[in-house]
């Protein structure tokens, strides 16, 4: 079975496609199988249209150069892990401050509209630090997958003090540099934008020291630690941060984060997920009025794609994973980028239950949203209820009299459309939703979306359930006929 990956920032995305190892068969029954086996990596770049792609050799060397460059940078501290590249296939030199060369000694795929030739060429790209960060968060992703080449790990050592001791200055600079080492990327980049703060000094003495390894040093002006002397030891996990203004490390003043697809699989392990029948049906509708406006170029899908998406109690799309490398390729022509919640405006998604969905985008330009792994039972309508029998006869009276009036045409459907249709206490629609194919595909020729729009507006509004309503079956059949019963449950 095909198997990828897909680690994704803002400016670099890795996506590794393997397969797993036929002799682990406990990993068959996993939601989310193991990738044992390394095929092929690719690695997108912001600013190149073509990716850096390889096979294990050459993962493998990305991996180490971006792990050992990056501490090195970070702490000031050489690292021989960095220092010692020349046989390596992937190489991380400084250029300065905020530029760092990545050079790839491979025939890997050169990442530019012409093509690569010359396989003994090295292939150099510039990076920014923000772009060098953000690679170093995709890594450390990867580090943290434990269903992802777990047997390939980071393989830590402590820095030699040769390595250190000619400045006892820098040495007391040192930053560990772990799996979590996009969080100390994260912060030198936050750091750099905001004023300095005064940090509270545990002792006078510690200050002492950082002042004068501040002084006489003629490191870069990063991000300086408080540390000891055993800071020298890379797995030092004590740090305090005594961060300085520098905007060179800034390409813009704005801090908006922008939305990211969430990994829904890290994401299940820690938090519940949402599997109730009706909480899961209304939130299928929900899901299906967001997306089904926000696609407008259907003609641009010449195939079907499926995908697994992630959403919050409240509807919000916090994560999509496409299912197979054709609807990871025509993710664009899909609205799910545009339609991942913002964290500047909602907040963060990583602490509440999510549900699971499975969003078809058929060719022909149809729409399927359906619970990932469908009801456990059916599914019933949530929400208060007007339960008055007398009420609920002269409601159906009402609603059939709305719908008549507004209904005219000839159909051109052959079979019949059944929606839920919901009314408040005076007859006004306050919800419907199609039941079967037919309601989906010719919900146009009914007066159900003008009637919702003319009220409020839009004929995707999440439906109200503040207020007691009166539910029905509505079924418009091919000869005109329209009936209508009181609905319940779902059928």
């Amino acid at each position: 079975m095909n198997i990828q990956r897909k680690y994704s920032l803002p400016n670099c995305t890795l996506l590794l496609e393997g397969l797993s190892d036929a002799s682990k068969a406990s990993h068959f029954q996993e939601m989310r199988p193991e990738l044992s086996i390394l095929v092929n990596v690719e690695c997108y770049l912001a600013g190149f249209k073509q990716p850096l792609a390889g096979g294990r050799e050459f993962f493998e060397s990305l991996v180490r150069a971006v792990s050992g460059y990056a501490q090195q940078f970070l702490s000031n501290v050489p690292n021989p892990l960095a220092q010692d590249q020349e046989s390596h296939i992937v190489q991380l030199h400084q250029i300065d401050r905020n530029r760092h060369m990545l050079i790839i000694n491979s025939d890997v795929t050169q990442p530019s509209e012409s093509s690569y030739s010359d396989a003994k060429t090295p292939i150099e790209i510039e990076l920014n630090t923000v772009q060098l960060f953000d690679l170093v968060e995709a890594v450390d992703q990867f580090f943290a997958d434990s269903q992802t080449l777990p047997e390939l790990t980071l393989a830590l050592q402590s820095v030699p003090k040769r390595y250190s001791s000619t400045n006892d200055g820098l040495a007391k600079q040192a930053v560990p540099a772990t799996v979590g080492l996009s969080s100390l990327a994260a912060a030198a980049f936050a750091f750099s934008l905001i004023p300095t703060p005064q940090p509270r000094v545990p002792q006078p003495e510690a200050e002492k020291q950082t002042s004068s390894a501040t002084a006489n040093s003629a490191a870069p002006n990063v991000p300086t630690p408080v540390a000891t002397e055993a800071a020298a030891i890379v797995p030092t996990p004590a740090i305090t941060a005594t961060p300085t203004l520098d905007t060179s490390l800034a390409p813009t003043p704005t801090l908006t984060p922008i939305p990211t697809p969430t990994d829904i699989e890290s994401l299940l392990r820690t938090v519940p997920e949402i599997t109730d029948p009706s909480q899961l049906r209304a939130l299928n509708r929900q899901v299906y009025n967001q997306i089904n406006p926000a696609w407008t170029g259907r003609s641009a899908i010449n195939e079907d794609v499926v995908y697994r998406v992630g959403v919050a109690a409240d509807g919000a799309i916090i994560g999509y994973k496409a299912v197979n490398k054709t609807a990871n390729d025509l993710v664009s022509q899909t609205p799910l980028p545009n339609l991942l919640y913002n964290p500047a405006t909602r907040g963060s998604a990583t602490n509440e239950p999510i549900a699971q969905f499975r969003v078809v985008f058929r060719r022909k330009g149809a729409l399927e949203v359906s619970p990932w792994l469908g009801y456990s039972k059916t599914p019933q309508v949530v929400g208060e209820k007007i339960n008055d029998a007398n009420q609920i006869k002269e409601l159906n009276t009402k609603l059939y009299d709305t719908i008549r009036k507004n209904w005219s045409g000839t159909p051109t459907f052959n079979s019949d459309l059944k929606y839920r249709v919901a009314v408040n206490k005076d007859g006004v629609i306050a919800d419907y939703e199609p039941l079967n194919k037919g309601a989906f595909d010719f919900y146009r020729e009914t007066p159900l979306p003008k009637m919702f729009n003319d009220i409020y507006g839009s004929n995707v509004a999440a439906p109200d359930t503040k207020q007691p309503l009166a539910h029905y079956q509505v079924v418009f059949k091919p000869s005109g006929t329209l009936e209508i019963q009181p609905w319940q449950g779902y059928r």
